[in-house]
C-alpha cells in the first residue's frame, strides 16, 4: 500500500512541480527532477517504483523514435558519426587527463572511458516541449547518441580487458561491433515493412487495443535483446519506436504511447531520477570530483559541438547539439557498475559520477532552452 501511495505522491508532484517550472520558464522535466529531489530528502525509492521508472525511459525513447522520420535518421547518419566520434574522443581525454592527477593510470583510463557515454533521455524531452525534436539538430543528437553509447561501451571493454588481462579482448571488441551492425541493419532496412505486414495482421484480432499491447510487446522484447547483447535498452526502444513509425499504424500507437507514457509512466522516471540522487555525495564531492564533472560538461560541447561544425553545421546549431548531448544518466552508471563489478575501479568512483549525473541532467534543460528561444 505503501509503494501505491509513493507513486501517487510523485505523480502529483510531477505534474505540480513541472507546471510550477513550465510558469517561470524552465523546462518541465527540470521541475520534475526537482520534486523527485525534494521527495528524496524524506523517502526512499522502491524497487517496484524503479521498474515503473525503466518502462518510462524506453517508452520516452520509444515515442521519440515514432516521431522521428527514418529517412532523416539516416539523411544524418554520417554526420551523426562525426559528431559522436569527436565527442566521444575529447570526452575521453579530458576524462583522463583530469583523473590523471588524482588517481593511478589505469584508473585514469576508466575515468576517461566513463566520460564518453550521453544520455539523451533529458534533451529529447526538452526537444519534445520545444517541438524542435524531428529538425535536423534533434535527429542528429538521437542518432548520435547511438553511436555514442556503442563507442563507450568499446571503449570501456578495451579498457577493463587491459586492467585485468594486460591485453586487448578482441572478442568482446568484435561482438560489441556485430550485435550493433546486426541490430542497426534489421531495424533500418527490414523494420519498417514487418512493422506494416504484422500490424495490419494484429488489426485483426478483435480485442481492446491490440494494436497497443503488440506496440509495447515489441518495445520491451527488443529492449531486452539490445541489453542481452551488452547494448543499451534505449537503443532497442528508440529504433523499435522509429521502425514502427513507418507503419500506417503510426498515428495510433503514438497517441496510445503518449497517453500511457506522460499519464504514468514518464512521469514516474523523471521523479525518480531526482529520487536516486544522494544529495549527500553531492555536498561532499571532493575537488577532484567538481573538476571531473566541469570536464565532463566542456568535452561535450566542445567535441560534439566541433563534430557538428565538421559536419557541415552553421556555429549556432553546433552549440545546441553540443549542448545536448552533454546529459550522462543511465548508460554512464551501467558502465561504472560494470567497471566496479570487474574490480578495476573503487566505489570512490560512485561520489564522482553521481555529481557528473546531477550537474549534467539539471542544467542541459534550461541552456537548452534558452538556446531555442533566444
Amino acid at each position: 500500500m505503501e509503494i501505491l501511495l509513493l507513486m501517487a505522491l510523485m505523480l502529483a508532484t510531477a505534474k505540480l512541480v513541472g507546471y510550477l517550472f513550465e510558469r517561470i520558464g524552465q523546462p518541465v522535466v527540470l521541475g520534475q527532477i526537482f520534486g523527485g529531489l525534494l521527495i528524496g530528502i524524506f523517502f526512499d525509492t522502491d524497487p517496484v517504483i524503479g521498474q515503473f521508472a525503466n518502462l518510462g525511459v524506453l517508452l520516452l525513447l520509444f515515442i521519440a523514435g515514432l516521431e522521428s522520420e527514418l529517412e532523416e535518421f539516416k539523411r544524418v547518419g554520417k554526420q551523426s558519426v562525426v559528431v559522436a566520434g569527436l565527442g566521444v574522443l575529447v570526452a575521453f581525454v579530458f576524462g583522463f587527463l583530469v583523473a590523471y592527477f588524482f588517481v593511478p593510470p589505469h584508473e585514469a583510463v576508466l575515468y576517461g572511458a566513463l566520460m564518453t557515454p550521453t544520455s539523451v533521455s533529458i534533451t529529447v524531452k526538452v526537444l519534445m516541449e520545444l517541438r524542435r525534436l524531428n529538425t535536423r539538430e534533434g535527429t542528429t543528437i538521437l542518432a548520435a547518441a547511438v553511436v555514442d553509447d556503442v563507442l563507450g561501451i568499446l571503449i570501456l571493454t578495451i579498457a577493463i580487458s587491459i586492467i585485468r588481462g594486460g591485453a586487448v579482448n578482441y572478442t568482446a571488441i568484435f561482438e560489441v561491433l556485430v550485435s550493433v551492425s546486426l541490430l542497426l541493419f534489421f531495424f533500418l532496412y527490414f523494420g519498417p515493412r514487418l512493422a506494416d505486414r504484422v500490424f495490419r495482421f494484429i488489426s485483426r484480432i478483435d480485442l481492446p487495443e491490440s494494436e497497443t499491447a503488440f506496440a509495447l510487446i515489441f518495445l520491451i522484447t527488443f529492449a531486452y535483446l539490445a541489453e542481452h547483447l551488452n547494448l543499451a535498452s534505449i537503443l532497442g526502444a528508440y529504433l523499435t519506436g522509429l521502425a514502427l513509425g513507418q507503419s500506417s499504424k503510426k498515428k495510433l500507437i503514438m497517441d496510445r504511447m503518449n497517453v500511457l507514457g506522460y499519464s504514468l509512466f514518464i512521469p514516474l522516471f523523471f521523479v525518480e531520477v531526482g529520487m536516486r540522487i544522494e544529495l549527500g555525495y553531492v555536498i561532499h564531492a571532493g575537488i577532484f570530483a567538481v573538476i571531473y564533472t566541469l570536464a565532463a560538461v566542456v568535452s561535450k560541447v566542445i567535441g560534439c559541438g566541433i563534430g557538428a561544425k565538421l559536419a557541415g553545421f552553421d556555429w549556432d546549431s553546433s552549440l545546441k547539439i553540443g549542448v545536448g548531448m552533454v546529459p550522462r544518466m543511465g548508460v554512464e552508471l551501467a558502465m561504472l557498475a560494470v567497471a566496479m563489478a570487474s574490480g578495476a575501479i573503487g566505489p570512490d568512483a560512485l561520489t564522482v559520477v553521481i555529481l557528473v549525473v546531477f550537474v549534467t541532467t539539471v542544467i542541459t534543460p534550461p541552456l537548452l532552452k534558452w538556446l531555442y528561444i533566444r
